[in-house]
């Protein structure tokens, strides 16, 4: 079930990706949960996949712990950095919403969570989407280290240990009293999801069962969020508002776990079929370049609003149908002229030395680490 495991997550990365385009060109008022909860996605994806990853490598018999975090690292700035910097050059040329300049430093950092949490606004406007790459770059410095050196039999108990202190920090809100962009921004907020992704893969590692509340319980919990989001009370004091924002990021995560763990396995019937289909596969393989080229290319698309005949500069289905449609080929030429390439050095650096190893010479070893290589360059 490899090759379909893979494919059906890319799929997923399709989903996720046009949650977040419905919510940027779409969604009335400019925002909407399903872009939020697409972002919560591809952070369950990311935390499964890169310790799933890991820990196939550490199963090899060849495994070293400083030759495979070394390729690690530089698997990820391949595939990671090329387009990012690319993006904050072309922002720092054409400075679309005349304060870019300004923060690009943070953004070359992969600060920029941090910088909108400590300005409490979402200016620049442009680059407001590059929070999330931030958060996952900042879980990508230390997780691989957890991973690859932590006991494996403790790895479970340190993810459950990550997302109860991610939750804990959701507390914060009613502590200071006043809400904005930081309860969402700051690194606690997403690592219940990067972790919990990361606790999938480790029950996978240990062939272990998922537990039946969790099978059985997920249905509930995804029925509780979207009538809490839909039909829910507004409300009226800050407590309130508080507890409606703690319930909308908690309940989605046993939902959106399952999700990946199905897709992880294979999913068959008519459901199969849908995540098989070659349209969302290929969105999935491009997913990273739709997410960070999409504001970029809306802010050009306003630039240039004179010449377009649909309504591109509001909300709405012409943004969305120019503005997707540009984002879409924008990527599409990013992926095969730009990125493809750039993936292929990865042979380059292997988790494990290939003259060390049983797997790179097709004989069975302690891990598959040949679909890792498959999977990694997906991302």
């Amino acid at each position: 079930m490899a090759n379909a495991r893979d494919i059906q997550l890319d799929a997923l990365r399709a989903v996720a990706v046009t949650m977040v385009l419905y919510a940027h060109f779409l969604a009335p008022g400019g925002t909407s949960f399903l872009g939020h909860l697409g972002v919560r996605l591809f952070f369950v994806l990311s935390g499964f996949l890169i310790t799933r990853l890991l820990l196939e490598a550490r199963n090899d018999a060849a495994f070293e712990a400083g030759p495979a975090l070394r390729a690690f690292y530089i698997r990820r700035m391949l595939r990671i950095f090329p387009p990012y910097f690319a993006v904050l050059g072309l922002v720092w040329l054409v400075n679309p919403d005349q304060s870019s300049r300004g923060s690009l430093v943070w953004h070359a950092l992969y600060l920029s969570n941090f910088w909108y949490a400590l300005h409490n606004e979402w200016s620049p406007w442009v680059l407001s989407h590059l929070w999330s790459l931030s958060i996952e770059e900042q879980f990508y410095l230390a997780w691989p280290l957890i991973v690859l050196l932590a006991p494996p039999r403790r790895l479970g108990s340190i993810c459950i240990g990550v997302i109860l202190l991610s939750l804990s920090f959701r507390f914060y809100w009613p502590i200071v009293g006043t809400p904005g962009p930081a309860r969402d921004l700051l690194p606690p907020a997403s690592m219940d999801a990067l972790a919990s992704g990361a606790l999938l893969a480790a029950w996978r590692s240990r062939a272990a069962d998922l537990p039946k509340w969790l099978r059985l319980g997920w249905p509930a919990l995804a029925a509780a969020f979207f009538v809490l989001q839909w039909f829910g009370p507004v409300p009226e004091n800050p407590v309130q508002e508080w507890g409606r924002w703690l319930l909308l990021e908690v309940l989605p995560l046993a939902p959106l776990l399952m999700v990946v763990a199905s897709c992880s396995s294979g999913v068959g019937g008519y459901r199969g079929r849908l995540l098989d289909l070659s349209p969302l596969q290929a969105l999935g393989r491009i997913s990273y370049g739709v997410y960070l080229y999409h504001n970029i290319v809306l802010a050009l698309a306003v630039m240039f609003q004179p010449w377009i005949p649909l309504n591109v500069s509001e909300q709405g289905p012409g943004r969305f149908l120019v503005v997707g449609t540009a984002t879409v080929i924008v990527a599409s030429m990013s992926w095969m002229v730009f990125e493809k390439p750039l993936n292929g050095l990865k042979r380059h650096f292997p988790y494990v030395a290939r003259g060390r190893s049983a797997a790179w010479s097709g004989r069975p070893a302690g891990g598959p680490v040949p679909s890792l290589q498959r999977t990694d360059a997906r991302q």
